[in-house]
């Protein structure tokens, strides 16, 4: 038996799925790690419909992925075969009674195989767009049915899990917030001080070197004096761009001033650090930018600094700073090393 509402049969199914994986990326969950919410979830499902599977599911392309799981080893299947793949067609839950007597399923590998379905309930994942991400699902291996009592809780667990999944991504945007430059992107000054901790702590552990450079923008003000300061705002996130394009994976850029930039690079002395750096002055002195039809250039100064791993992050900054200056007054758009060597 098969419980659900039709949908809406002017809307393109085409247009419908693109739509829906749209929305299943905006909420960014897929692959993401094991989570006590939706465990508890899946834990409750269980223990209100009496079965020994429970599943929050989610349909991509061409996967049915589980974000939570009881009861079932398996973290993902094809969709080609995912019975969530056919509640997702519906607005109400799903049931399948004996999936061995039903000729959607009966030659099903879930079904002739592990885990041996017999059967089904999946209530869809409908967030407010009004599209069905996937199921909160419980499985059984023998037939059986359920009461209205129990389908209408499962209905309200999988409202729960989607509300769960919109709190989780506010929340992540909320600490992005607080961590990071609305502007550019780049992290902040005092996150990227809690990095650096982190960070330092790290390579005390393991004795490998740290460095730091700090650049800015070469006569910055000369930029939003002449050009305006949207146009400094160009020049400002054109640098953290190619800064990004540059840098590597385990490097981490932050504002830390108007026109200031830094740089902690892992597993860098202070040769490498040099090298980075003059990519970096290089890269920044190449790009052409524009800013309502005006075309201009920008460079950039940089200093760098090795981390004293007992002194700190904060002393190798002030290091590195005066490293910056020094390229300034030998003319800008270039590279100075701080001469300073750690304990």
């Amino acid at each position: 038996m098969a419980i659900r509402l039709s949908s809406d049969a002017t809307d393109q199914p085409e247009k419908r799925e693109a739509r829906r994986l749209a929305e299943l990326h905006r909420l960014d969950i897929l692959d993401s790690p094991a989570e006590e919410a939706f465990d508890r979830l899946v834990r409750i499902a269980a223990y209100i419909c009496g079965t020994p599977i429970s599943l929050v599911t989610l349909i991509d392309a061409h996967r049915q992925w589980f974000k939570a799981r009881l009861g079932l080893d398996l973290p993902e299947t094809p969709r080609a075969i995912a019975f969530c793949a056919h509640a997702i067609e519906g607005d109400g839950v799903t049931v399948v009674e004996n999936a061995a007597k039903d000729s959607r399923f009966a030659e099903n590998p879930l079904v002739t195989g592990d885990p041996e379905i017999r059967f089904y309930a999946g209530a869809p994942l409908r967030t407010r767009a009004g599209v069905n991400l996937g199921t909160l699902c419980v499985i059984d291996r023998a037939p059986r049915r359920l009461a209205q009592e129990q389908l209408d809780r499962l209905a309200d667990l999988a409202a729960v899990a989607v509300d769960e999944m919109e709190l989780r991504l506010a929340n992540r945007r909320l600490t992005e917030l607080t961590q990071t430059d609305p502007m550019t992107g780049a992290y902040n000054r005092r996150h990227f001080m809690q990095l650096a901790e982190t960070e330092r702590a790290r390579a005390r552990r393991y004795e490998r070197p740290l460095s730091v450079l700090i650049f800015d923008i070469d006569h910055f003000k000369r930029v939003n004096d002449t050009l305006g300061h949207a146009a400094g705002d160009v020049a400002i996130i054109e640098a953290v761009q190619e800064a990004k394009a540059t840098l590597r994976r385990q490097d981490v850029l932050a504002r830390i001033g108007g026109e200031e930039f830094a740089v902690l690079l892992p597993e860098t002395d202070l040769e490498g650090g040099r090298l980075i750096a003059e990519r970096l002055r290089a890269r920044i002195a190449k790009r052409k930018l524009a800013h309502e039809g005006r075309a201009f250039e920008i460079t950039v100064s940089v200093g760098v600094a090795l981390v004293d791993l007992e002194a700190g992050t904060e002393e190798a900054l002030k290091r590195a700073d005066a490293a910056l200056y020094a390229a300034k007054r030998a003319g800008r758009n270039r590279v100075a090393v701080d001469p300073a060597r750690p304990r």
